[in-house]
């Protein structure tokens, strides 16, 4: 499956392109599809920032995205980071308490806020000290009026957009009454690009490990994928219940989670669950591969000589077979997850102590005994201690399996 955005660019007063509009399409034609502008907008956001590998939709200048009412009173372009994209509010928005109170907390968080196919009218003016851009529709409103709003607002810290220049009479006329941005056929159409379509659940997975790679982590936005998503939110709460069987109430939410497990674990956990959903649709084998990687590696970086960090241990343990889990190869989903370089290495390369953690995991599961003795050489592992951790990380393994959701199944 492909999915399909058409994007316009948009100049400044030397004609160089400062950024372009994302207009949804749901095909090759290149003209606006029947459908929901709030769903359209979804859709766009999906397709064309949460999707695995670059897109050139969104690569280098900032992006003009259109939101309706509803998508910004749930504070939907806090989805998207805040120095790519310019969040258009779209005329068809009703300006009533609930829509300003979500434009100047947009613009409280940094957010840069244009009003799109701006009219003149009182309802407005008291959002324009949380706008930064105004766009004007030289077609609908007329090049004369679009220029004398211009010039009776030139005290205002507002930056001023013409969209549908057709013509160069329209461009001089723009640029003479002190228009900052210029968009329309004059300069250019837009243009049609395609992309293949990533499947949601594989999304939802890479956003969410994207999240716990981060420091510091910010658990807020955890959340907010979480429980976005219902099989998410069973998953880790399954998980963490199993942890913690000493509580004398089951934890029934994420806030819970962290409170009781610490930031340290709850990453595990989260990394985990992100592993266990990627795995929705793979043999449950595999899934269950991941997690015994993930806790020999651990065990194996506690008892090595060498200094290695034993929650990044578990990471890398646990990213190794991402490639297999989401179908994508690995060198393209490390640039999307912000790992430390030691890590990273280890991944792409089996360098460094994590790399000779992982090749001896590797030769371990091929029998390769005069490998592992040399591996267990260079880390200073006992060679017994290496069958112990499989038998472990086999047995920790199967009772996380035993406590969550088939990967085989959708639940």
């Amino acid at each position: 499956m492909y999915s399909y955005v058409a994007r316009q660019p948009i100049f400044n007063r030397q004609q160089r392109t400062v950024g372009y509009e994302l207009l949804f399409r749901d095909g090759e034609s290149n003209a606006f599809p029947v459908i929901d502008a709030n769903k359209a907008t979804c859709r766009l956001l999906v397709e064309n920032y949460m999707a695995v590998g670059d897109n050139p939709a969104t690569a280098g200048q900032r992006t003009f995205i259109n939101f309706p009412y509803e998508s910004l009173i749930r504070l939907l372009p806090m989805l998207l980071p805040k120095r790519k994209v310019i969040i258009e509010v779209l005329e068809s928005c009703a300006p009533d308490e609930e829509l300003f109170v979500a434009i100047k907390y947009l613009y409280r968080q940094g957010y840069v806020i244009a009003l799109d196919d701006f009219e003149m009218s009182p309802p407005w003016q008291r959002f324009l000290p949380y706008v930064h851009i105004i766009k004007l529709d030289l077609m609908k409103i007329g090049i004369e009026q679009a220029c004398e709003f211009v010039n009776q607002h030139r005290d205002r810290k507002l930056k001023f957009l013409a969209e549908k220049v057709e013509t160069h009479q329209d461009y001089a006329a723009a640029y003479e009454a002190g228009f900052q941005f210029f968009q329309g056929y004059y300069f250019s159409k837009p243009e049609m690009l395609k992309n293949r379509q990533v499947e949601p659940e594989k999304l939802t997975t890479v956003r969410l490990l994207q999240e716990i790679c981060r420091e510091p982590v910010d658990f807020n936005r955890v959340e907010k994928i979480i429980i976005s998503d219902v099989s998410l939110s069973y998953l880790l709460l399954r998980y963490v219940n199993a942890a913690t069987h000493r509580t004398i109430e089951p934890i029934s939410s994420f806030k819970q989670a962290l409170v009781y497990l610490g930031e340290d674990k709850i990453k595990i956990f989260v990394s985990a669950v992100a592993t266990a959903h990627a795995a929705i649709d793979k043999p449950k084998e595999l899934y269950s591969l991941s997690l015994q990687r993930a806790r020999m590696c651990e065990m194996l970086a506690v008892s090595s000589q060498l200094a290695v960090e034993k929650d990044k241990a578990f990471l890398t343990g646990l990213f190794s077979l991402l490639d297999a889990l989401l179908d994508t190869s690995l060198e393209q989903l490390l640039t999307l997850l912000p790992l430390e370089p030691d890590v990273r290495e280890a991944l792409l390369n089996h360098q460094g102590a994590l790399g000779q953690i992982l090749a001896l995991l590797d030769a371990y599961e091929q029998a390769d005994w005069e490998k592992i003795s040399a591996y267990c050489q260079v880390l200073g592992i006992g060679e017994e201690l290496v069958a112990k951790s499989y038998q472990h990380a086999l047995q920790w393994s199967s009772l996380y399996l035993d406590t969550s959701p088939n990967p085989d199944s959708t639940a």
